[in-house]
């Protein structure tokens, strides 16, 4: 399966690097009508993504993959993998074993909704969540995200080490 269409928005250049320091993250959604999840993730037509902040929330992008055949041929899953690489998150309707195990692999958190979950309303959700303080599953995922330096070796040394 490859990638037909991919519509890139511009002038969103503030994404990379959040310029009023709040958490800002990008999320995925399985969908053929831009407005519910209503896609099985291996089988999903194409994808809208988002990024969500506590303020607000924008589309950044959408892709459109041609026809796929439910043959149990994992390699497709990459092309859709791929297009998802930077987002924390991807929902969908269903999504089989080895899939969650490739988007775990690659950082993304896959999550289950009930059809037609109205996208708007799973991103105000997140914003939400990201006032409050993220859940569980948003804080480990978030946490995976981060650059991992160097001095994170001092900490540890500092903290000691008892047996």
């Amino acid at each position: 399966m490859t990638l037909q269409r991919k519509l890139k928005l511009v002038g969103s250049d503030h994404v990379a690097t959040d310029s009023d320091s709040t958490l800002t993250i990008k999320v995925a959604f399985a969908s053929a009508d831009h407005k519910h999840v209503d896609q099985h993730f291996g089988a999903a037509a194409g994808f809208v993504l988002y990024k969500v902040s506590s303020s607000g929330y924008e589309l950044l992008e959408m892709a459109q993959f041609g026809r796929l055949d439910m043959d149990g041929n994992e390699d497709k899953l990459g092309a859709k993998i791929q297009v998802l690489n930077d987002c924390i998150a991807v929902y969908c309707q269903a999504v089989g074993a080895s899939a969650i195990s490739q988007l775990r692999n690659a950082g993304i958190q896959p999550i289950k909704v009930p059809p037609r979950t109205p996208i708007n309303g799973l991103l105000r959700e997140l914003q939400q969540d990201l006032r409050d303080g993220p859940s569980a599953w948003l804080a480990r995922a978030i946490d995976q995200r981060q650059p991992r330096g160097a001095d994170r070796f001092d900490a540890m040394e500092a903290e000691g080490w008892s047996e």
